[in-house]
């Protein structure tokens, strides 16, 4: 018999059969790095709307190394801690371009030498990029696989989480890691918000030991907190 994890990883491939990163980098994957650093504490969608205008401005890595840093500040803006952000992907970009040629590495040890990169966006240009077996712990992850008791309860560190669901699917191949997590994403939107979980229609109920069971008012008031902190901090 499927372990859970398996189990849920089929039940959410039925459900999703495409598992696309909502992130619309359009294959260039030095577009990717950037997006997965500017999407720390926002919104995907949102950063799909900066993007835009920051691609039309800097259209290749090579002008995004170059770029005035308060100008960029101001075009990602909107997606909180935009001092930081500004500053670490013009040096990504930098880096990218004195030492790898525009080549985003495929090696984890080599990704987290870049500014604003750790563990979550290594793996998400590992998987998405590479095909390398990767999990993306992303806080859609955290919550889900605590109510599908994939994770012990209560475990919010995304390193372990990371262990745990990598040893536990571990006979999924290539992308399938990075697909899975993908589409967890898309199942928390539109069956299993972090305030409203629909779980009359959820379609993975009978895996849930979650299923019907109110959301506490102290993680309703963490995921409000979560989500709120995109204001500029340093």
């Amino acid at each position: 018999m499927k372990n859970k994890a398996l189990q849920i990883a089929a039940a959410l491939e039925a459900v999703y059969p495409e598992a696309l990163c909502s992130l619309e980098y359009n294959g260039e994957p030095w577009r990717l790095m950037v997006m997965a650093r500017l999407s720390a504490q926002c919104t995907d969608e949102k950063v799909n709307r900066v993007c835009e205008v920051l691609f039309q401005r800097f259209p290749t890595y090579q002008a995004l190394a170059d770029a005035p840093v308060e100008e960029v500040e101001e075009i990602i803006r909107s997606c909180g801690l935009f001092r930081n952000k500004s500053r670490e992907i013009i040096a990504e970009c930098q880096i990218l371009r004195d030492e790898y040629d525009g080549r985003v590495p495929d090696t984890m040890e080599e990704l987290l030498r870049f500014p604003g990169v750790g563990r979550k966006v290594a793996n998400l240009l590992l998987g998405d990029l590479y095909g390398v077996p990767a999990i993306v712990v992303d806080t859609h992850c955290i919550r889900l696989t605590g109510r599908w008791g994939l994770v012990p309860e209560g475990e919010e560190n995304p390193v372990k989480i990371e262990r745990i669901l990598a040893a536990d699917l571990a006979s999924l191949k290539g992308r399938a890691q990075s697909d899975f997590c993908h589409r967890i994403v898309l199942f928390g939107r539109e069956y299993c918000s972090a305030d409203k979980p629909r779980c009359s229609e959820c379609p993975l109920k009978e895996l849930c030991p979650s299923a019907g069971k109110p959301v506490s008012r102290k993680k309703q008031k963490k995921s409000r907190s979560k989500s709120s902190k995109t204001t500029e901090t340093s």
